[in-house]
């Protein structure tokens, strides 16, 4: 649907940025040492004004947690970078004019579902949803950054009645009974918070891999400016929140994991924990069982958990498992399940009781869970994808207006610090934390408030695909 202030795509160019990971990082049973990130850039043209603007979008290609297999490493990179490569050729193409959450989610829709079941006809091993949206998210975010620059103002003040041309009536549906919850006449900006968080509470991942102590230690570690030990992070950064990385497949490991953790936590003044069992529970007593034990043996450290996130399988509708004993004991987020607010509606019924949000299932998608479970009395966190260089501003944005249970999970300066230094020279507060915060205030200005950020210091690779309409 077209209006006064709508506007259409002219161009889409893809870019490939490789990083390198300064300590390797565990996703369940595989581990990170490098990353592509996409990087995009799309022309938007108001059809009302003949004006137009360049806006940006960037997503790290995490291949082990978008696409969990047995399959190499390297096919599985491959094939997403392919599907980019597809993907921009599709979005320049796609004839529809009107406010980026009304294309986005027209994409999402009517092109992307085709445009995977196609490739994966080509392909031996299926590629999943999930990645397509990670693949997707990129372009969908330089078209919302696009937006605010063609307008003159930040993205998060287009998202209400003066600039959409339909409400979320038109994207959401209430929960069976819940009675007291219409979309008619509501927008995404009335279910954010503004103005937005200046600064933010900053969570630490403590992965798998990462030394606790010295004698964790294998000689390995890097020799640069940045902490190794955990407890040199914590007294480092001012750090508050520790997100503990756990195997979900090992009571003994990870109870012991949660011991020694939650231990230097509380001898170094840290408030809160949460636990992440990267999908590999099977069943809710798993879960229970470790939560019981905490209670009883370790009190103090049961109370600083302030949520679980994701336990069990990515695919909610082939695992729908009962999961209300676990949310009993303790708040439950949807994380890789979460792919939109459909899902987010199916996991309330089984008992999950808050979301997990993150731009890489697209700005769109994220806005219209945010809706969804914030209509329905869901919390909401923001949790990171290692989000390098661009992918952090519009990452941090989504948590400064979200109002989350706790500030916003950021790690990339533990994984990939160097990979950021361009933008952390416009940017500081956003690349490094400070007394446990991220500090906002100099993202300012329109789109995303990237500022000058995109041509700082950077120097892009030739462009994998630039499509013109």
């Amino acid at each position: 649907m077209a209006g006064a202030r709508a506007a259409h795509l002219r161009e889409v160019s893809l870019y490939f940025l490789p990083v390198e990971t300064r300590v390797p990082l565990k996703f369940g049973p595989e581990t990170l040492t490098h990353v592509t990130c996409a990087r995009v850039s799309v022309a938007l043209e108001a059809p009302a004004t003949g004006k137009t603007a360049t806006g940006w979008g960037e997503t790290p290609l995490s291949v082990q947690w978008v696409w969990p297999a047995k399959i190499s490493f390297e096919d599985r990179h491959h094939a997403l970078k392919a599907f980019c490569q597809r993907l921009a050729r599709a979005w320049a193409q796609f004839d529809h004019c009107g406010h980026p959450i009304e294309i986005g989610h027209a994409f999402q829709r009517q092109c992307l579902p085709a445009l995977l079941e196609q490739f994966n006809r080509e392909r031996q091993h299926p590629m999943p949803w999930l990645a397509a949206l990670v693949c997707c998210s990129a372009f969908d975010l330089a078209v919302h950054d696009a937006y605010g620059v063609l307008h003159q103002c930040p993205v998060y003040e287009t998202y209400g009645v003066e600039f959409m041309n339909q409400d979320l009536s038109s994207y959401l549906q209430p929960a069976d009974g819940a009675v007291d919850v219409s979309f008619k006449g509501r927008y995404p900006a009335d279910y954010l918070h503004r103005p937005r968080a200046e600064t933010l509470p900053a969570w630490h991942l403590v992965g798998g891999l990462d030394p606790l102590t010295v004698e964790d230690l294998t000689g390995q570690e890097p020799e640069d400016e940045h902490p190794v030990l955990l407890r040199d992070w914590i007294q480092r950064d001012g750090l508050q929140c520790l997100k503990i990385k756990l195997r979900g497949d090992d009571a003994a490991w990870d109870n012991d994991r949660l011991e020694r953790v939650g231990a230097m936590a509380i001898e170094n003044g840290v408030h809160w924990l949460t636990a992440d069992f990267n999908c590999t529970v099977t069943e809710p007593q798993y879960v229970n069982d470790i939560l019981d034990r905490l209670v009883q043996d370790h009190p103090r450290l049961y109370g600083m958990i302030l949520y679980v996130e994701q336990p069990f399988p990515y695919d909610l509708e082939e695992n729908r498992i009962d999961v209300h004993s676990v949310a009993a004991r303790k708040p439950l987020y949807m994380d890789e399940s979460a792919h939109d607010w459909e899902l987010i509606r199916l996991g309330r019924t089984l008992g999950w009781t808050g979301v997990a949000l993150k731009t890489c299932k697209t700005q769109t998608g994220a806005l219209l869970s945010l809706s969804w479970a914030k209509a329905h009395g869901m919390g909401v966190m923001v949790q990171d994808l290692t989000n390098p260089m661009l992918a952090q501003i519009p990452h941090v944005q989504l948590a400064a207006h979200a109002g989350t249970i706790m500030g916003v999970e950021t790690n990339s300066m533990q994984f990939y610090p160097e990979a950021s230094a361009p933008e952390a020279l416009a940017h500081p507060g956003v690349y490094r934390r400070r007394d446990g915060q991220l500090n906002l205030a100099s993202i300012q200005g329109p789109g995303f408030g990237y500022g000058a950020v995109p041509a700082i210091g950077r120097e892009l690779p030739s462009s994998a695909v630039t499509q013109t309409r």
